[in-house]
């Protein structure tokens, strides 16, 4: 047998039995104390009766504690429970001893067995006031012994209520923590200003620059379940202002055994400043949608294509297509899926430019299902570069539709954005026609097409988080465009969830938008991540206004002038419904576009999208001189 093993069990079980010692040692001890106060602090009892009375006590207390099992906690982690099963256990005791005293004066068995009822009372008392005491006093012990006395900072818990009492034991349950709780907060007036736990409780208004600074606040630990989104942005940003790092505790569902670990509380990350209660999405019937299916996703090294296609992997699927230009990433990709154990996926290296790859590929495969991500997506590069958004953005979209009606697809779920809605740049007016041409296959052949719109995605490559981590890696600033832009954001996880959703909640034609909530403010964002990163503003990054890009806007939306929606059976997903538009002059205009050559003026390509797309306004670009005879 491993000597190592056979050491640690023995380590193991002997601090167990230990504890089980000591407290059998405080109630033998408390026996003597019971009697001594029973008869006012004088000797006139029979020590030699009491001594006999000692062996029935350690008996009746070991097994009161073996079934309370109170010798298993570790004493350095003495919480609640702890404290409960130590009552239980002695009330266990005192109740076996009043039982152990009735038989003996019914069967008259021996003197030793009888104990007084005071004696018990004044025993159960000092057993309950010791052996608390005792744990106490080992864990404060330890706690400084492993500190060193030291306290790095003091800490409020938001929430006095339930929850915010777990989290209080929580933080004074762990030995290694070197923060002191302060007090508590709390939004109820009927709190504020009360004591809890000897502790004040504050309102939010009361922690100002003063107060922290004199009370060396250095963290908030937000305790309060089903905290309102939209709350826990106001709080957290009111807090940033103070540079006062702040931690959420985790939804009880997520606790350990259904008990609440310090190492569970976590700093806020950006996706809980979203200001809305995350999109689930939880739907049986997607296996059914997949099962034995081939599916294609098209952009799959990038941001979102990947994310859909690590969602797909976890379906009995019949192959999975993976297809991108993008050499590394989809390398990338491919050795994950390898790393993770995704059977039947196959990497394509293809351009959906190319329509007789495109067409060699779908006569091969024989996909049933496409998904439809590649796309460009930079808006000033676009804004330079009109005839590559035509030729990947819309054509490539025409080239895979095309395929899906000729093949007989059963759905093509088409990956747009809200920048298409009233677009003010070639990026967001290149996804519209996309949108439109998509539109104009509905009822062709037994492909059903489907839309999904969405806002800017948190992480995905080349937008405003990862850039922000890059500039704060290098010591800022931080640039935004306009103090006061604005935009909807969601997670990567959230908008493959609703790409998944829509294709199977569609019927065909659909395009498919999210209720986002509020739309973020890129000034904050970019504050908060400041203050996420431990870091001060402006005292250690600032933030930089650079002015708005060629084509940038400084408001998204999610429906154009003249759409509505229609509610689905999902609250957060509705239905845009369009403006009617003439589909075959719409079409030819969009085959015509197509037709371009890469040496034709960026401005009689983007005049043609304009004639396509009316309400495409260009906005601090060059081509606004297109819009002067719309004036």
């Amino acid at each position: 047998m491993d000597k190592k093993w056979l050491h640690n069990i023995k380590q193991r079980y002997a601090s167990k039995w230990l504890v089980l010692l000591v407290d059998v040692a405080i109630v033998a001890v408390t026996l003597f104390l019971a009697y001594i106060i029973r008869y006012d602090f004088k000797l006139s009892f029979n020590i030699f009766t009491v001594l006999r009375q000692v062996p029935v006590v350690v008996i009746a207390g070991v097994l009161s504690f073996l079934l309370v099992k109170s010798h298993k906690g570790v004493v350095r982690y003495t919480g609640f429970r702890d404290v409960v099963n130590i009552i239980i256990g002695a009330n266990i005791l005192a109740t076996m001893l009043f039982l152990i005293t009735y038989a003996n004066n019914k069967f008259d068995i021996h003197q030793i067995l009888e104990f007084s009822g005071t004696v018990i009372y004044i025993h159960l008392f000092l057993n309950i006031l010791f052996l608390i005491g005792a744990k106490f006093f080992i864990k404060s012990l330890y706690r400084s012994i492993i500190s060193d006395f030291k306290v790095e900072g003091n800490v409020l818990i938001y929430g006095a209520g339930n929850s915010g009492m777990l989290a209080y034991e929580a933080v004074q349950g762990d030995p290694t923590n070197q923060l002191e709780i302060l007090g508590f907060i709390d939004d109820n007036q009927k709190k504020i200003g009360k004591k809890i736990n000897l502790l004040n409780v504050y309102s939010l208004d009361q922690i100002t620059a003063e107060f922290v600074n004199k009370h060396k606040v250095t963290e908030v630990i937000i305790s309060i379940q089903n905290i309102n989104p939209g709350r826990l942005l106001e709080i957290t940003t009111y807090l940033f202002d103070y540079n006062v790092k702040v931690k959420i505790v985790p939804p009880v569902q997520s606790w350990i055994d259904g008990d609440l670990n310090v190492n569970q509380i976590k700093e806020v990350k950006i996706e809980d400043l979203l200001g809305r209660d995350p999109i689930n999405i939880s739907n049986p019937v997607l296996e059914d949608e997949y099962d034995n299916t081939i599916i294609l996703v098209t952009g799959a090294a990038g941001s979102i294509g990947s994310e859909i296609s690590r969602k797909l992997s976890s379906y009995n699927y019949k192959k999975l297509l993976l297809l991108d230009t993008a050499e590394s990433g989809l390398y990338d990709l491919e050795q994950e899926f390898k790393r993770n154990g995704v059977k039947k996926f196959e990497p394509l290296i293809a351009d959906v430019r190319d329509i007789e790859r495109m067409s060699t590929l779908f006569e091969k495969y024989k996909p049933k299902i496409v998904f439809h991500a590649a796309a460009y997506k930079h808006v000033p590069l676009m804004e330079n570069s009109p005839y590559e958004a035509v030729q990947v953005n819309i054509c490539g979209t025409k080239i895979v539709a095309d395929l899906s009606v000729e093949h007989g697809i059963n759905k093509f779920v088409f990956i747009s954005t809200d920048k298409a809605v009233n677009p003010t740049n070639v990026m967001g007016a290149s996804k519209r026609i996309a949108e439109l041409y998509v539109s104009c296959l509905k009822g062709k052949g037994r492909t059903k097409f489907i839309t999904t719109r969405f806002g800017n995605v948190l992480g995905s490559s080349g937008s405003v988080i990862p850039l922000f981590k890059k500039q704060i890696d290098n010591g800022g600033p931080l640039t935004v465009t306009h103090q006061e832009i604005t935009r909807y954001f969601m997670t990567i996880s959230e908008a493959s969830q609703l790409v998944l959703e829509a294709a199977t909640m569609g019927s065909g034609g659909e395009i498919f938008v999210f209720d986002m909530g509020k739309s973020v403010k890129i000034y904050d964002l970019a504050r908060n991540m400041i203050f996420l990163s431990g870091l001060r503003f402006p005292e250690d990054i600032d933030i930089k206004i650079t002015g708005l890009r060629p084509g940038e806007k400084i408001y998204e939306e999610l429906l154009a002038d003249g759409e509505n929606t229609v509610n689905t059976y999902h609250d957060k997903i509705m239905i845009a419904k369009t403006k009617p538009f003439n589909i075959e002059a719409t079409k030819e205009k969009i085959i015509s576009l197509c037709n371009v050559h890469s040496r034709t003026q960026n401005l009689e390509i983007v005049a043609k999208i304009k004639d396509i797309v009316p309400e495409f306004i260009s906005n601090n670009s060059k081509y606004e001189v297109l819009d002067e005879s719309k004036k």
